[in-house]
């Protein structure tokens, strides 16, 4: 207990960060809507979030080394709390995607700061016991953040002002405490091209992931929107898809370490490619089947990230797994940059079905190159052990790696 206490304040940081930014993404969904945006003009929101993801992922180490982990943080968050309160201020589609690159940028920012200050406290002795706890309060708060849009009025200023103050409130936990700060880890170099040499399929699996889970957590509550669902039920259903993906990391993690990994990847877009159908027809059977699918559709989506990656590490070496793991959220964000605007699109021009048809389209490829991999390719037999990599920043490689 008293373990977890001195990480109170980096935990309460997240939470109320998460609180504010995990909101805002299906909050200008629906306020789009309600604004008269067109499907496309909210798909570029959702892509321009993860524009400024990449860029607070990449800009963050070296701030941190500039000013410190406090002002690092005290600087993104500001950046939140601008794109957020800024939001019923300029009614236009341009300018709220530039409001989105702020809030991306905030996020990406402020994990790295945390990441970073939780690598540099952790033993082998103590890091599987705060690793638990940091994961339960990040999708605790995350879950929490999509409730909230039943009752935050989508077009009011109120709503964007409340996320805005959780913004300005992650501050002060952080900045007030007596902790004393650690040293600024190095920015991890990142070798893309080299990360697909050393593992295609693992690579290929990373940018799956971040098209589909992209395309659907920015994209989504046009869905809802689409069959009936209210704000509400829509911030119940993204909450019943984080949820369902954080249970199935367990045996997805059980199945990833006793067989071969690649069957294990195969199989989730398999059963993703049949959810993606179960929703399709789920929204002419009631609430309660488009809320099971839900699950079943985080359950077997979300895992593939962790999978990927824990392949991609079977082909390298210790030394080489921060710069490798750096280089896979480059190759995530990437594929979540382009995906929603995509899949906006599909919706505006064929319809709520074409989500998920692009949603499939992604992992029957992902399939296929698979297959084709084991073809070229045995597996690794020094398989590496299956670790939970939340999307969080760069830094998430070194805190799930034990101390020499």
């Amino acid at each position: 207990m008293r373990l977890i206490i001195s990480f109170a304040a980096l935990f309460l940081s997240i939470s109320l960060l998460q609180l504010s930014s995990g909101a805002i993404g299906p909050l200008d969904a629906l306020a789009g809507i309600q604004r008269g945006f067109g499907q496309t003009q909210i798909g570029l929101l959702g892509s321009a979030h993860f524009l400024g993801f990449f860029i607070g992922c990449w800009w963050s180490p070296r701030l941190m080394g500039t000013v410190g982990h406090s002002r690092a943080f005290a600087v993104f968050a500001a950046f939140g709390a601008i794109g957020a309160i800024a939001h019923p201020m300029l009614i236009d589609p341009t300018a709220w995607a530039i409001m989105r690159i702020m809030t991306g940028l905030c996020i990406a920012g402020c994990y790295t700061v945390v990441e970073a200050w939780l690598q540099a406290k952790l033993t082998n002795e103590t890091r599987g016991r705060v690793m638990g706890t940091y994961r339960i309060v990040d999708i605790g708060a995350s879950s929490l953040a999509q409730l909230m849009i039943g009752v935050l009025d989508p077009a009011s200023y109120v709503s964007y002002n409340l996320l805005a103050i959780l913004c300005c409130a992650c501050l002060f936990p952080l900045t007030l405490t007596q902790s004393r700060q650690p040293e600024t880890p190095d920015a991890p170099r990142l070798h893309p091209i080299r990360t697909a040499i050393t593992s295609p399929l693992g690579a290929a699996g990373v940018m799956v992931a971040g098209t589909t889970s992209a395309a659907f957590r920015m994209v989504s509550p046009i869905y809802g929107s689409e069959i009936g669902l209210t704000a509400a039920q829509i911030g119940s259903f993204l909450a019943t898809v984080l949820i369902g993906g954080a249970v199935a990391q367990f045996p997805a993690g059980w199945l990833a370490d006793k067989y071969d990994r690649r069957y294990v990847l195969i199989g989730l877009s398999v059963a993703s490619i049949a959810v993606c159908l179960g929703l399709v027809a789920a929204s002419n059977m009631g609430f309660g089947a488009v809320f099971v699918m839900a699950a079943l559709f985080g359950a077997t989506t979300f895992p593939i990230f962790s999978v990927s990656a824990a392949h991609a590490n079977d082909f390298a070496t210790p030394e080489q797994s921060v710069e490798l793991n750096a280089s896979l959220m480059f190759l995530y964000a990437l594929g979540a940059i382009f995906s929603p605007i995509i899949a906006a699109n599909l919706i505006g021009n064929f319809g709520p079905a074409a989500l998920f048809a692009f949603i499939s389209g992604a992992h029957l490829i992902l399939v296929i190159f698979g297959l084709a991999r084991m073809a070229v390719r045995p597996t690794s037999t020094d398989k590496t052990r299956y670790k939970y990599l939340p999307r969080t920043s760069y830094t998430v490689a070194r805190l799930l790696r034990r101390k020499r």
